[in-house]
Order: structure tokens, then sequence, then C-alpha cells
């Protein structure tokens, strides 16, 4: 049996529910060792992780933090030592009118979707440039690519992070090192219990696969990114059943 000290290590941040906690567990399956996080779902978080511990036989460090706040980031990362992959999911929506929304409230939704890559990869980058190789899969949505209304903070944000993937991934490829972004479109979590059942039955009607996607299709695309040749970098890839 592969020691476990040996074994790959990844980051998933949002991971007690959810895109986070599919790509956790998928991830697991395939012999990662993982630190995952999330803001305040505790219980969930470490019935996730110590279900996957049981299962696959991986190390799972749960951990609480808020992706947006630095000093958070900054105490994960004093309990990582090698990361091979790092999936920046942690996120927040925000539906509303732009001149009804507050300044904390714009701040967090930027803070957590956007500022949160820069603290996890400013600090996952050097344990991954000590290796000459790594992958950075960053979650973003379809609102980055095309702008939603009354999702405008949610949309600039994600626009940030497709922005962000394409740099930073040119000036990784040289180190070995990968950074691609999904652009989810309508996926079956927590998120959208904002939306009325009639809602997300006109959201439905308006996808042509004729249905809402599923967390384990983006854990599956996921793997796929992170199973790709070197040579696949800098891409946002949009998985949303053909509806943008």
């Amino acid at each position: 049996m592969t020691d476990i000290v040996k074994r790959k290590c990844a980051l998933v941040t949002g991971a007690s529910r959810g895109i986070g906690a599919a790509i956790a567990e998928a991830l697991a399956k395939e012999g990662y060792n993982l630190f995952i996080t999330c803001r305040h779902s505790e219980d969930q978080l470490t019935s996730l992780s110590e279900r996957l511990a049981g299962t696959f036989g991986v190390s799972c460090t749960p951990v609480l933090a808020d992706m947006g706040n630095p000093a958070d980031v900054e105490r994960l990362f004093t309990h990582i030592d090698r990361l091979d992959v790092l999936v920046n999911n942690a996120g927040i929506s925000y539906v509303g009118l732009l001149h009804e929304m507050s300044y904390e409230d714009w701040n967090h939704v930027i803070q957590t979707n956007l500022y949160a890559l820069f603290y996890t990869s400013r600090l996952a980058v050097p344990l991954m440039l000590r290796e000459q190789n790594g992958s950075i899969l960053n979650i973003s949505s379809v609102w980055g690519n095309v702008g939603a209304s009354m999702e405008v903070a949610y949309s600039a944000s994600k626009g940030g992070v497709n922005s962000f993937t394409k740099a930073l991934a040119k000036e990784l490829a040289p180190s070995h090192i990968r950074v691609n972004a999904i652009a989810c479109g309508v996926i079956d979590t927590d998120m959208n219990k904002c939306f009325s059942p009639e809602d997300m039955e006109m959201l439905r009607a308006e996808i042509p696969a004729d249905r809402i996607g599923q967390p384990e299709e983006a854990a599956q695309m996921a793997l796929s990114i992170l199973h790709a040749p070197e040579y696949m970098t800098g891409q946002v890839i949009t998985l949303d059943g053909g509806w943008t």
C-alpha cells in the first residue's frame, strides 16, 4: 500500500457541500491527501472529512476558515508543507439591484470570490515551484463570461476569476504549473436556494440539456482538467448544458 505521507496533496476550499464536497470526494477516491475548508459549516465539514478518510484511506484535514480573510488563509497554510492541487471553490452570491447593494455586501462578494484566489495562490505557488509541478483550478461561473442582471457583484467577481486564471497561467507555465477554470452554469447546490421552484423551472426550460447540472458532474470535469496534458493551461471551460 502507498505510504500515506507520499500521497499527493490537494486543498479544496468551500468543501462542506455542493461542488466543493463533490470535488473533494473525487480527489480522495484518486488517493489524494486533502485539506478541506469552509467558513461556517464545521459539523458538515468534519463529517465529510471523517467519511472520506474512512472510505478512501487518505488523510483529510478539515479547517474552518474564511478564504476572503488573508489571516485565515495564512493560518491554513501553516499546516500545509506540500501542495499538488489547489481548488479555489469557495464562493458566495448576491441577488439584488446594484443601487440597493451595501458597500459591505459588495466587499464580501469580491473578497470571497476573487481576493481569495490571490490569498491562496500567493501561498500555494511557492510550494508548487519547489516541485516544478502543480495545478490550480478555479471554480468560476458563466456569469463571469456574459454577466447577469441582478448579480452584478457576482458577475464582476467571476469575470475577475477568469482573467486571473488566464494571467496566472501565463506566469506559471514555464514552471510546469497549470492554471485553469470551470465556468459553471446552473448546478444543483445550496447557492440556488434563494430561487423559488418556479424560477428554477424557468431556468431549466432555458437549458438545452433540459436539466440542472449536478455537483458530481463538476467534479468529473475537475478531474478531467487535472488529468489533461500539461500543455492545457489558461483555459476557462464552460459546463452549462449548452445554456450560454
